[in-house]
């Protein structure tokens, strides 16, 4: 089974000059080859990644600069390209911009990487070109290496080897008959029909008032001033320890929850399209801007996606069933007698059963999360809709769940 493994380098400065000219030599292949395809595509012509790794050897022989970086690196460039290409579109496919791309680069000849073990603590690895590497051995590599990634977030340089570890999916969970709904909320990162609730901060008081600042202090900088770029490193700081505390929050929650179920149930989200700007145009501007983007901010900031990324990735080593359902009136329908009306739920938290002789009192993201298991693979079906397809009722606004309005 394929797994990454990511340290922390420490070059020297002779070897962080070289990653950055690597990372630069091939943010230039990147554009030139995405500029080249697309200039074919007006034409109405394709252009893929034969002719244009062989037009990259005839260039350089010509423009010495691109002989700095290996060949293969120069041609996975080319390759990851082509792959966004084919599923995203040509003209969907973003620039590199030196200014808001994270430079990186990769070695996709896994035999022609080296990795030995110094100590306790410290690793080393022999990658083409830069030579002998440090890294920070914060745990085993476990496996063959297939390739290896080399990238910087923030002051830092990282690299993330593809290992084989050898695992295989088990052909049937540890505890068979166990299955969990899990609700996603901006109170509560997720809720699980257990009763069990996964939440953290991930900026500190302290941070987020050093945060409000910076942008402050940068919406007043001027462009390209150098008081300008080290209040965005400033800010990359502190936004790369957030990132690094939800990932791990991510990572923890998911292990958890695919070591006690076999069946892990959750909504079918269009996060990319809840957490859309409806800021509009000034000829036609949209009204309530200011609370749909707070809402988009704590969508985004509870990591939604990256949790159901983290849980697919564990659920391979326990074998866990991973199912999306239909998430229309999860958080209207009583778990007890499936009476869905929307004023079942009173507020964030609290859910009452307003059908006669029921009133069924719970949490709101419980019952929601009862509701996810409930539907068990199959779409949730309330007031006529049979649940074939997305239905096309949508749920009000709920501050618990972040769900858009219709």
């Amino acid at each position: 089974m394929l797994s990454g493994r990511r340290y922390r380098l420490e070059l020297t400065a002779e070897q962080a000059g070289q990653c950055r000219e690597f990372a630069d030599v091939c943010r230039s292949v990147w554009n030139t080859g995405l500029e080249q395809r697309r200039e074919y595509r007006r034409r109405g012509a394709w252009m893929n990644y034969v002719p244009q790794a062989a037009e990259l050897a005839d260039a350089k022989r010509e423009h010495a600069w691109l002989k700095a970086a290996p060949s293969h690196v120069l041609q996975q460039t080319l390759r990851d390209l082509d792959k966004a290409c084919r599923d995203h579109g040509t003209f969907k496919v973003r620039w590199r911009s030196k200014a808001r791309w994270a430079p990186s680069f990769r070695f996709p000849a896994g035999n022609l990487i080296t990795v030995e073990r110094l100590g306790r603590k410290w690793g080393r690895a022999k990658l083409p070109k830069l030579g002998w590497v440090r890294f920070r051995r914060s745990r085993p590599l476990g496996g063959e290496i297939r390739s290896a990634t080399v990238s910087r977030k923030g002051a830092h340089w990282f690299v993330s080897f593809l290992v084989d570890d050898g695992a295989a999916t088990p052909k049937q969970h540890a505890m068979p008959n166990t299955a969990v709904g899990i609700d996603r909320g901006v109170k509560v990162a997720a809720a699980t029909s257990d009763g069990d609730f996964y939440d953290r901060e991930f900026i500190t008081v302290g941070e987020a008032v050093r945060y409000r600042r910076l942008q402050q202090r940068l919406a007043r900088s001027k462009r390209g001033s150098s008081s300008r770029h080290k209040t965005i490193t400033a800010i990359n700081a502190i936004m790369g320890r957030v990132t690094d505390r939800r990932g791990d929050f991510c990572a923890q929650t998911a292990g958890r929850i695919v070591q006690k179920n076999a069946l892990v149930v959750l909504e079918d989200l269009r996060i990319k399209n809840m957490s859309a700007s409806v800021s509009g145009t000034i000829a036609d501007p949209c009204r309530r801007v200011a609370p749909k983007r707070g809402l988009n901010r704590a969508v985004l900031d509870k990591g939604w996606h990256r949790l159901e990324l983290a849980l697919t990735n564990a659920a391979r080593y326990t074998g866990t069933r991973m199912v999306k359902v239909n998430p229309a009136y999860t958080s209207q329908r009583c778990s007890a007698c499936g009476f869905v009306t929307e004023g079942n739920r009173e507020s964030q938290s609290v859910f009452v059963c307003k059908a006669t002789g029921c009133g069924h009192t719970a949490h709101a993201d419980v019952n929601a999360a009862i509701n996810i298991k409930h539907a068990g693979g199959q779409p949730v079906s309330a007031c006529g809709d049979l649940g074939i397809s997305r239905s096309a009722k949508q749920e009000p606004v709920s501050r618990a769940t972040g769900r858009t309005p219709s």
